[in-house]
């Protein structure tokens, strides 16, 4: 298993390699210049001149490159065009709210969906079946913002129960936390639920007609010990791939969700920076998200070992 592990892990190199190289030619490439953004309409050639040569943007590509790249392995991603901020604080600001909604969208939507997904499963064609799927293509079909606004208007403007927008840091407390991240992370959990309830449900079927499903309720085993032990588990790999790309997808930030709520998260980082044209900003959330990806993966890659006994080596 070791071994496995080891040949994961060295994988990930070269897909971040092409990746670092990948967005360092997208933003290098398109059009607009750095200098301009920081000068200003009203700057002279001369200034344009000496703020490109200070940024290192008039050396060759391939200097500019391997410049970056030693940043980067230094931890330092850069400094914004627009606030004269390191990037890496502006990321560090924001990244709080978003992975607190992200863990609690994660949380809320395993404890519904993968019951939902095995009931569904074990009542096929039952109306508790139907039920679900009919859950599954609404979360779908839904777009987020419509299912946000209508949260708000039903739990905020009509019952007053929770706010209509903003965050609270759980270092204010776990309730004040709760109270601004629920709605939020309730309408993501809508979407999620609906796509895990349906892989899980869809796993279950497949395996609950393998023989040694037969076998176990031949020996009498509760019902509830071949549902959970036997079935889910032989059914969890491809559970845990949808749960943890949803996962990485929520930290890399979501961009609609956290507009409408009003977060100040990764997501509304990420779009300021596009409009603003903001490079180093780009850059670093385009790398930081897919890092995420391939963490995620990876760590995927990883737990398929406990599930698969096949995976030894």
């Amino acid at each position: 298993m070791l071994g496995y592990i080891l040949r994961r892990i060295l994988a990930v190199i070269p897909v971040m390699l092409l990746v670092a190289v990948f967005v360092f030619l997208l933003l290098r490439l398109t059009p607009g210049d750095p200098a301009a953004i920081i000068a200003g309409d009203m700057a002279t050639p001369a200034q344009l001149e000496r703020i490109r040569e200070a940024m290192g943007l008039n050396q060759p590509l391939h200097i500019q490159f391997i410049t970056w790249i030693g940043q980067l392995l230094r931890g330092d991603l850069g400094t914004s065009l627009i606030s004269n901020t390191p990037v890496s604080s502006m990321i560090a600001s924001r990244m709080g709210p978003t992975l607190a909604i992200a863990l609690l969208t994660i949380i809320m939507s395993v404890l519904l969906a993968v019951p939902m997904g095995v009931l569904a499963a074990w009542k096929h064609r039952s109306a508790a079946d139907y039920a679900v799927m009919a859950f599954s293509v609404l979360g779908f079909s839904i777009p987020v913002f419509v299912i946000g606004y209508i949260f708000i208007l039903i739990f905020s403007l009509k019952l007053g129960w929770f706010p209509v927008q903003g965050y609270t840091p759980i270092s204010a407390g776990l309730l004040p936390f709760l109270k601004n991240a629920f709605l939020p992370a309730l309408t993501l959990t809508t979407i999620y639920v609906a796509l895990i309830a349906r892989m899980t449900r869809a796993n279950m079927l497949e395996v609950l007609g393998e023989d040694y499903i037969r076998t176990a309720r031949a020996k009498g085993a509760p019902e509830r010990t071949v549902l959970f032990r036997h079935a889910l588990k032989n059914a969890a790999v491809p559970i845990l791939t949808v749960i943890g790309t949803g996962f990485a997808l929520l930290i890399g930030g979501v961009v609609v969700t956290e507009t409408v709520f009003n977060i100040p998260g990764i997501g509304r980082l990420t779009v300021d920076a596009i409009l603003a044209r903001d490079y180093p900003v780009i850059q670093a959330m385009i790398l930081l998200t897919s890092f995420l990806y391939v963490l995620v993966n990876l760590l995927i890659d990883i737990s398929y070992s406990l599930f698969d006994p096949r995976i030894r080596y």
